[in-house]
């Protein structure tokens, strides 16, 4: 079994950071509003207040990652020109996609909201978990703050997960390949 440093990438951007940032940001919406709007009278623990701001931090972190890789390590591998003449596109994704109108939209739609759409997703959870850090407990005194809070990471849930599924497709139809490849098994021989 083989697989590319290119494949390998695609798989920690996507795989690694982008659908382990849905997860902790589906599960952050529930705490978040468990944590601001709980009628129970007595407070949040000190420990349940750092663990929020850890989950939080940990989730910025991740969504930046996402991008970063996107925009700076997978984006350009994507993006390679073709020669002139090429008549074997595979090696350039953005070609590919372009070269049929079946699956053109997947590059004039999907990839144009991976380009600018998705950076949403990390903007507006660093702006949320600063808030959550800044006010901690006391946030849920400032009822529109909170809300503000709950928003900005469903903004963010909803541009990353948009943006996962148009990777997903891109993907699909035109891989980013190439690349040292990396042997990660041996099948029986014949």
């Amino acid at each position: 079994m083989e697989i590319t440093m290119r494949s390998v990438w695609t798989l920690i951007h996507g795989m690694g950071f982008g659908a382990l940032y849905l997860l902790a940001c589906s599960g952050a919406l529930v705490e978040l509003y468990r944590f601001t709007t709980s009628t129970d009278p007595a407070e949040p623990t000190p420990g349940q207040e750092r663990f929020l701001k850890g989950y939080m931090l940990a989730m910025v972190l991740l969504a930046w990652a996402a991008v970063l890789t996107g925009a700076y390590v997978i984006y350009p591998w994507y993006r390679a020109a073709a020669p002139p003449q090429t008549a074997d596109l595979s090696m350039f994704p953005q070609r590919l996609l372009m070269s049929s109108p079946g699956t053109i939209g997947w590059h004039s739609l999907g990839m144009e909201w991976k380009e600018h759409v998705a950076w949403f997703a990390p903007i507006s959870i660093t702006m949320a978990a600063f808030v959550v850090i800044r006010y901690g407990r006391d946030l849920r005194h400032h009822r529109q703050l909170r809300g503000a809070v709950l928003s900005f990471t469903l903004v963010s849930f909803v541009a990353a997960g948009i943006a996962g599924f148009f990777g997903a497709m891109i993907n699909k139809y035109a891989p980013v390949q190439g690349g040292h490849t990396l042997q990660l098994g041996r099948g029986e021989g014949k």
